[in-house]
């Protein structure tokens, strides 16, 4: 509907006519003598006004009354308001504009002047709503834009889930590890990470970032495919040959996944390079690949390689059965299974009962 009116809020006849008159050819005029009955005329005529002149000295409701009611209904921001005063002060002026109005006509009236504060006051709001749509618009199209791109990544995670899963899995049947194994080092790095996040933020651990190093963690072993079966699967002690071919599964790992899968994810095959290569190195620097010392050692690869050593130790293995969780815990805290972080300890033994009931919920099938 086309906005083609004018409501003129004024109790004095003559000035009313006055005001009318000077826009009576290019608007269609609407009149009230008191606040009330300009109340219900903008009710009833809201979509056609393209401006209010309001004076403030009026029976029933003055104009700081009407615009205050105005204003409580949501209704000041969408037509322009235009105050008529014989008041000269700055707390008048202040007041107004307090309420919404655009501007101010003074009497006695300067027919020029008002024909050019009315003609700008429609112009800008005109403007103003227009710029509102387009604004709209486009937040719409961004939101649109962004859904799309929240979709795609939502699919290209269930893809890289997928992906890893699958390389896990072949790893877990290689190995002759349960397909719990890998479900285990996930939730236990959800645990102790969330205990680390709240110990300690320096390490700028975020639910995020944790949720991200947890599905880069089921790859911390992708490098023993690359190794034969008379080592994977030995069930006796190693020769110093054979430990060392072992030890470098973590190069190979990083060095598979480097360049051999495809994770749309930059952050989860940062994580899992990392990962991969670093989750045997010790806080004492006596692990390897590298000989990582303290927080050389990322704080990922930290986590993993706690996680790796608690369900080593809680598992069947093909050289060993499993041990109870009281004592692979006692292991780990006393350093019998190589140094790590007092803080990692710490975390640890925060959630020690956490991890007993993942070890039972995630047992191995018989």
């Amino acid at each position: 509907m086309k906005r083609d009116t004018i409501l003129i809020f004024e109790d004095n006849a003559i000035e009313r006519e006055i005001l009318a008159e000077l826009f009576r050819g290019e608007y269609k005029i609407l009149e009230a003598e008191n606040g009330k009955k300009g109340i219900d005329l903008l009710n009833s005529n809201f979509h056609s006004i393209a401006v209010v002149l309001i004076d403030n000295m009026m029976p029933v409701m003055d104009g700081f009354e009407v615009m205050n009611f105005l204003k409580e209904k949501k209704v000041m921001n969408k037509i322009p308001f235009i105050m008529i005063t014989g008041q000269d002060s700055w707390e008048f002026e202040k007041r107004g504009y307090e309420y919404g109005i655009v501007s101010y006509i003074k009497k006695p009236y300067q027919a020029e002047v008002i024909k050019q504060v009315v003609s700008n006051a429609v112009g800008w709001f005109h403007y103003k709503m227009q710029l509102e749509v387009v604004v709209k618009k486009q937040n719409d199209n961004i939101q649109k834009q962004n859904d799309k791109l929240k979709k795609q990544a939502k699919k290209l995670s269930q893809l890289n889930e997928i992906l890893i899963d699958s390389l896990s899995n072949i790893v877990e049947f290689r190995n002759l590890e349960s397909k719990q194994h890998i479900k285990r080092v996930r939730e236990y790095v959800q645990c102790l990470g969330e205990s680390i996040i709240k110990l300690y933020p320096e390490y700028e651990l975020t639910p995020e970032k944790l949720d991200q190093i947890s599905w880069a963690s089921s790859l911390h072993d992708i490098g023993k495919i690359a190794l034969p079966d008379n080592i994977i699967l030995k069930s006796g002690r190693l020769t110093k040959d054979e430990f060392e071919l072992i030890k470098s599964h973590t190069t190979k790992g990083e060095e598979i996944i480097s360049q051999a899968i495809q994770l749309n994810d930059k952050n989860i095959f940062d994580y899992a390079c990392d990962i991969a290569r670093h989750h045997h190195e010790k806080y004492d620097g006596n692990g390897y690949p590298d000989g990582l010392k303290g927080d050389e050692i990322s704080i990922a690869a930290q986590i993993v390689s706690l996680v790796d050593v608690y369900d080593a130790l809680t598992s069947k293995r093909v050289y060993k059965d499993a041990y109870e969780p009281d004592r692979a815990y006692q292991m780990i805290i006393n350093g019998h299974t190589g140094a790590f972080s007092p803080k990692l300890l710490k975390a640890f033994t925060e959630v020690r009962e956490e991890f007993e009931k993942l070890l039972v919920l995630y047992r191995d099938d018989e």
